[in-house]
């Protein structure tokens, strides 16, 4: 059976610094999943644990009171409304939250590929050998990491954050030979693998490029979540068209889904 878009769980609201929308609520977001017959959102605002040291300025004050603000969220019948968190990781490979927060949060989003912070995710002048490396490196270290990955998604693995403007020049330098080995680990520990790329923006250059990694983790046995990552309302109105399109690119069926118990 095809693939059926019914989830979203890589959502903001306005307590993302990033967001500071007045219209990114959480009824906005239920009216989201109401209005597209998505049967689980969750929302994944942006978060470093206070018991981790070290966050970046812009960090610190996205603190688990920050964000728990938005608690409770409202619900309606036939969605699973979840609260989640987008945490990062630092360049020296510590992770921004914390086992004892573990509890707290029916999804945790590791980005891996969020390269744009300077001096804090990375030093900042890597070229793009070197953030292939970061690539690798980053996405193995949260694989070795002793995390509940029946609840850890790895988001947007492509995205435009690991190397602003020129992500493809990373991206060509890695192979299948690099891919391989990282998915089948994912698969064998139960992460799930985010899927949010604009496909609006996907050329005949660069399709391929942005696909494999995707198709060489299906290969592998990994199973897929949708997140769009939205900030503001109007992410809303195009992600199932987004959403439809990647599925019917990667060929993804209900077996390929990532389910949150």
């Amino acid at each position: 059976m095809r693939y059926r878009f019914d989830n979203d769980l890589h959502i903001h609201s306005q307590l993302s610094r990033c967001s500071r929308d007045p219209e990114q609520t959480a009824d906005a977001i239920l009216k989201y999943a109401l209005d597209n017959n998505l049967k689980t959102v969750c929302v994944t605002d942006h978060y470093w644990d206070e018991n981790v040291e070290g966050p970046s300025d812009w960090y610190a004050k996205q603190d688990y009171a920050h964000i728990a603000q938005i608690l409770p969220l409202p619900q309606a019948e036939g969605v699973r409304f979840l609260f989640g968190c987008e945490t990062d990781l630092r360049a020296d490979l510590t992770l921004g939250i914390s086992p004892a927060m573990y509890d707290k949060f029916d999804f945790i989003i590791i980005p891996t590929t969020h390269l744009h912070m300077d001096g804090f995710t990375c030093r900042g002048n890597e070229n793009a050998v070197g953030r292939a490396k970061l690539w690798l490196n980053r996405f193995d270290a949260v694989l070795n990491m002793d995390l509940p990955f029946h609840k850890v998604g790895i988001a947007h693995l492509t995205c435009d954050l690991m190397y602003p403007k020129r992500s493809l020049r990373v991206l060509k330098r890695l192979t299948e030979d690099d891919y391989t080995p990282l998915f089948r680990k994912a698969a064998k520990l139960g992460v799930g693998i985010e899927l949010n790329f604009p496909v609006d923006s996907i050329t005949e250059e660069s399709k391929d490029l942005i696909l494999l990694p995707y198709r060489i983790a299906k290969a592998e046995g990994c199973k897929f979540y949708f997140g769009s990552d939205a900030h503001h309302p109007d992410k809303f109105e195009i992600e199932k068209q987004n959403a439809e399109t990647i599925i019917d690119l990667l060929d993804l069926k209900e077996s390929d889904k990532f389910h949150l118990k």
